[in-house]
Formats: C-alpha cells, structure tokens, sequence
C-alpha cells in the first residue's frame, strides 16, 4: 500500500468552520475598534493561530495581543465554535479509508480543546486514532504536531503518513517531516479563498472535493 497513514489538517479540510470563525473575528474587531475587514479577508484569519493573525492583519501587539487573543476565544468557545459542517463527501472518505484498515488522525493549528469538541460533535471521533492540535501559547510548528501525530501512531516512516490540507502551513510542514503532501482548493489558503498557490509547494496531488482522494489508494 503506498500510505499506512492519513493525517488530515481541520479547518478548511475537513470542516468548513468559516462562519463561527469570521463572526468571531468580526465581533473582536468591532469591539476593539482594529481595522474592519470585508467577509473575504475575514476568512484569511483561519488556519495559524489566531495570535499570529491578529499580529499580522491588525497590527496588534503585546499585552493588547493577548486581550484581543482571548476576546475572540471567548467568542468563538462560547457562542460560535460549532457554526461549523463537514465537507461534502468527507465522511464517504473517511468510511472508504476505515474500511482499508488505514489510520487516520487530525493534525491541527486548532486549539486541541476547541478541535475535541467539533470531532466529537460530528463524529468524526469514531474514524480517527490521534487529533493533535495547538498548544495554549501557540508554539508548536504545523511540523512539530505532525510529527506527535505520527509518533502516536507508532513512529513509522514519515514518507509513509500522506498529510492532507489547504494551506501553506500543512505543505511546509509535510515537507519538513518528510511526508507526502495532498493540497485540497476547496479550503481557505490554496485555491479561490486565501490566494496561496499550491504550485509553490511540493504535492503528490490537488483536489477538489474529499472523494478526489480516493484516487491514491
């Protein structure tokens, strides 16, 4: 088999999360008054911790970082973490991929709490072996949650454990693991939403829809 293993990114690759996730940036950005945002640019805040983004995009540093960090966590935690729903033909791959015996696990810059509770929610628990998502202080490299990942599934050879994902971050830390990297356009970094170009990055393949997947095993 040319994969004993299947990582999958969250946001923008299993779960379309971009309504709890913008409402959230919307309402901590009126709040603090930073820099308003079209509905578009809004969905460029997904995928690196949410520190990262509000850094970057609003300029906000400091003290005020990490008062505007957990405002938005509050709001996402507590009012829109599961205005969320799986991809279409998410759960038919999951099934085929069960069925071939192949361990799958989450791989995520999500907060592990907030990931847990949407894994649950859509059970998307019952497929997988391992979910590893963001420490509290946003540390970890999209590599080094990889790699916990596929130690947890036993410590196999990395070129082995296919990583799937939307962003730049997934494709740059497959490569630093030396694991084989699966782009999907339908998220928000590759593709229509967040402009990356997939052609930058190293992958066995580009798909449109989970299903498309299916075509490497």
């Amino acid at each position: 088999m040319r994969y004993e293993a299947v990582l999958f990114d969250l946001d923008g690759t299993v779960l379309d999360t971009s309504e709890g996730i913008a409402i959230s940036v919307k309402d901590t950005i009126e709040h603090f008054d930073l820099p308003n945002y079209e509905y578009e640019d809004l969905l460029k805040f997904i995928g690196p911790p949410i520190e990262w983004s509000f850094e970057d995009k609003c300029g906000v540093t400091g003290d005020k970082l990490k008062e505007v960090s957990n405002y938005f966590r509050d709001r996402y935690a507590n009012h829109n973490l599961l205005l969320a729903k799986p991809y279409e033909g998410m759960y038919e791959l999951l099934d085929f991929l069960k069925s071939k015996g192949i361990p799958m696990g989450i791989a995520t810059y999500k907060r592990q709490s907030y990931a847990t509770t949407l894994l649950e929610h859509y059970k998307f628990g019952e497929y997988m072996d391992v979910m590893i998502g963001s420490d509290s202080e946003g540390k970890l490299t999209k590599a080094d949650i990889i790699n916990i990942c596929i130690e947890k599934l036993g410590g196999g050879d990395p070129s082995k454990v296919l990583m799937v994902g939307d962003s730049k971050h997934d494709a740059s830390g497959a490569k630093i693991v030396g694991a084989p990297f699966a782009g999907v356009s339908y998220g928000f970094g590759f593709g229509k939403f967040g402009g990356e170009k997939i052609e930058e990055y190293d992958h066995v393949i580009y798909v449109d829809k989970p299903l498309d997947l299916k075509a490497l095993f």
